[in-house]
Formats: C-alpha cells, sequence, structure tokens
C-alpha cells in the first residue's frame, strides 16, 4: 500500500463491535475482538489472508499479546491466558466489579504492565451518571483499581517513554492525561489532555505513533485525530465510515494504520461499519508491549 491518507477497507470482518486492533510483529498478523453479538477473537495475516476466529464464553473487551500465539484475553468478569494454538483458557484474574459492569479495554504500558478498563451496563442516555466502573492495573492474580467513577473506559494509550498515561471515560468526551512512574506504576498530576466539543464524535480507542502523537478515533464522526504531545490537533482524517473504533499500527515497516469498526448506530450512517480499514499516514508506529507476568 503506497503512502495515502485515504483509508480502504481490507477486511470485511461483518464485526458488530470491532476493538481493541494489535499487531503481532513477530507473527506479522492483526489482532481484534467482536466484543459481542458473537464474542470472538480475531486474527488475520494480510500477506496470506488467513482469517481465524475464536469465539468466546462471554463478552470480550480485550486482549495483549504474550508470545506468539499466546494471549491474555479480558473477559466480562475475568483475566484469562489464551493459547490460540489449543484453544486452552486460564483464568489469572477475577473481577471484582458487580455483575452489570464488565471489564473493558485495556492496555500494556511500556513495561508490560496491564491496565484494564471498564464498562458501566446501566449506563444509558437516561442514566448518564452510572459510573460503577475503575481503571485497573493488574499486579500478578489481582486488580488494583486507580481510578474511580468510570461509565465507559477508552482512549487508553502509552506515550514512547512509557511516562505518560492517556485514558478517557467517553461520555465525557475527554481525555486525561496521568504522569506514570515506570518502576511502580502509580499515577500522579491528573490533566485534561484532549476534549471533543459537540459534532467531533465521542471518544473511542487510541494508539501513538513513534514522534509521541496521539491518534483517537472519534466514534459517531468518522474521523481520526492526530494530537501532537502538547495536546495541540495536528489533523484530522475522515474515513469512509461513521463508527471507526480504534486505530492501531501494523505491517512489515509498521508504517500502515489499521482502524477496527462497529455496526453500533452512533453515527447517521452504518452500512459500511463493521470492518478492518487501513491507511498510510507518513508516520510509523512503534512496536505494542508484550504483557510481563
Amino acid at each position: 500500500m503506497a503512502a495515502s491518507t485515504r483509508a480502504s477497507c481490507v477486511l470485511e470482518a461483518n464485526n458488530h463491535l470491532g476493538e481493541t486492533p494489535l499487531w503481532s510483529a513477530p507473527e506479522q498478523a492483526l489482532y481484534w475482538v467482536n466484543c459481542e453479538q458473537a464474542p470472538q477473537i480475531h486474527r488475520w495475516r494480510p500477506d496470506t489472508g488467513c482469517h481465524e476466529l475464536w469465539a468466546m464464553q462471554e463478552r470480550v473487551g480485550g486482549i495483549a499479546l504474550r508470545s506468539p500465539g499466546q494471549l491474555l484475553v479480558v473477559l466480562s468478569h475475568g483475566i484469562y491466558d489464551f493459547d490460540t494454538r489449543t484453544g486452552d483458557m486460564t483464568l489469572r484474574a477475577s473481577s471484582p466489579l458487580p455483575a452489570h459492569v464488565s471489564l473493558h479495554e485495556c492496555q500494556c504500558d511500556r513495561q508490560g504492565r496491564l491496565w484494564v478498563g471498564a464498562y458501566d451496563h446501566h449506563f444509558t442516555p437516561a442514566n448518564r451518571h452510572a459510573r460503577g466502573g475503575a481503571i485497573f492495573r493488574l499486579d500478578g492474580h489481582q486488580l488494583v483499581a486507580e481510578i474511580h467513577d468510570i461509565s465507559v473506559a477508552n482512549g487508553m494509550a502509552f506515550s514512547p517513554d512509557g511516562k505518560t498515561f492517556y485514558v478517557a471515560d467517553s461520555p465525557t468526551r475527554k481525555v486525561n492525561a496521568f504522569d506514570l512512574d515506570p518502576l511502580s506504576g502509580t499515577l500522579a498530576n491528573r490533566r485534561t489532555f484532549v476534549e471533543l466539543a459537540d459534532g467531533e464524535g465521542f471518544v473511542d480507542g487510541a494508539t501513538v505513533d513513534a514522534q509521541g502523537a496521539y491518534w483517537l478515533a472519534a466514534v459517531g464522526a468518522g474521523s481520526l485525530r492526530r494530537y501532537l504531545p502538547d495536546g495541540v490537533l495536528d489533523r484530522v482524517l475522515e474515513l469512509p465510515i461513521s463508527n471507526p473504533t480504534k486505530p492501531a499500527f501494523g505491517g512489515p515497516a509498521m508504517d500502515t494504520l489499521y482502524v477496527t469498526s462497529t455496526r453500533l448506530k452512533i453515527g447517521k450512517k452504518s452500512e459500511e461499519n463493521g470492518g478492518i480499514y487501513a491507511l498510510k499516514p507518513g508516520v510509523q508506529g512503534i512496536p505494542e508491549p508484550v504483557f510481563v507476568g
């Protein structure tokens, strides 16, 4: 694919709620999840076109890389080690949240620690005060809550140097930034990094590039937004879909930006959503951290 900011559909995945794209460099493969209807993990190899999927027993909120073929899987009520070769799943940590709050959205920091968010299913347009979720750090076999009162966790990413953690509660339309101590994993200095205005959609998934810029999927607005490390908006790339959910860099040179999407009716159009899209934005990403633990 030549350098182009024009996105095209590279796989008709037909996902209801595609999320968490992750590029596995050793496998030269893209992983992602369909959160629900039906909950699945997908793997696609662009060079061969091989597309595989694994059904999950409950809603899947995200995945993290381990070794080739080995994943950490975030299901609604627990975190599991998953072997794609055998299908074996082993519980690593149970969710401390009530049944109506699902674990949702995850990201490894540069040291290989897993951070996990949550989605309060009681949150609706008529009940915008449901904030029973949290942002957790996985310590051993326990989820430790670091940020409280979350409705729908999204926008997780870490700066290239591992010292800044970006995270959002989607209904607020704000992305917050925290100072992250790389050694201890503690957070400090919460501040607003990005705030979307009316008409700019809602905060969904995000990633960072090698220059430290933050790429945000504006779900409902059909665009990707690139912010410089100081929070200044650098560019907006319009997509042929209304509901992008998360971008991820991949490809042999880490210069292809893949985007998942959802058929949920958040924007005005929905017929083109549900596939995997790709573009060449002219910058490179950095390899996803592998879970250490």
